[in-house]
C-alpha cells in the first residue's frame, strides 16, 4: 500500500521543492546537533547549499519523493569513482515519517547508483540519528572503515549493490 501513496523522481536541486527538502534537512540535523529549533536568524543559506556542485549531473542524481503528491522526502547519490557512490541528503520530513517512504526512498536511491555504473554505495551520517542508522542496517548496510573525513561525520556505513 505504501507503494501506491509514495513517488520518487529525479529533479533539480534547485527546484522550489528540492530547496525546501534541503533545507528542512538542514534544519533537522543541525537542530538535532544542536538539541533545539533552529531560529530563522540561523538558517545559513550557504551551508544548506554546501557540496550542491558535487550533485550536478552527470555523476549524480537527486530524488525528491512525494507522498500523496506533496514534498516529503529526498536524497542524492553523487559517484566517487568507478565502483563507488555516495548517498546523501536522505531525507523524510517528520510528518511522513512511518509511512513506508524511507526504505522506498533508499531502494531509489540505490537504482540511482546503479544507473550511474555504481557497484557499491557508502554514505557517512552521526551517530545521534539513530533512525537514519537503524534505515541503513536495516536494509543491508554495514559500518565500514571512514572513507572520507569532516566535521559531522562520526560513522560510515556501505552496501554491495
Amino acid at each position: 500500500m505504501a507503494r501506491m501513496t509514495w513517488s520518487f523522481s529525479p529533479e533539480r536541486i534547485d527546484t522550489p521543492d528540492a530547496t525546501a527538502l534541503r533545507r528542512d534537512y538542514y534544519g533537522d540535523v543541525a537542530g538535532r546537533y544542536f538539541r533545539r529549533v533552529l531560529t530563522e536568524d540561523e538558517y545559513d543559506q550557504e551551508m544548506i547549499d554546501e557540496g550542491l556542485d558535487l550533485l550536478a549531473p552527470p555523476a549524480c542524481a537527486f530524488l525528491v519523493g512525494r507522498h500523496e503528491g506533496k514534498p516529503a522526502a529526498c536524497g542524492g547519490v553523487v559517484l566517487l569513482d568507478a565502483e563507488r557512490a555516495e548517498l546523501t541528503r536522505v531525507f523524510i520530513r517528520p510528518a511522513f515519517r512511518g509511512t513506508g517512504g524511507a526504505n522506498l526512498l533508499l531502494s531509489g536511491l540505490e537504482d540511482a547508483a546503479r544507473a550511474l555504473g555504481a557497484r557499491r554505495t557508502v554514505l557517512n551520517t552521526r551517530l545521534d540519528l539513530v533512525e537514519a542508522r537503524s534505515l541503513y542496517t536495516r536494509n543491508g548496510y554495514a559500518e565500514i572503515p571512514a572513507y572520507c573525513t569532516g566535521p559531522y561525520m562520526e560513522i560510515w556505513y556501505g552496501k554491495d549493490l
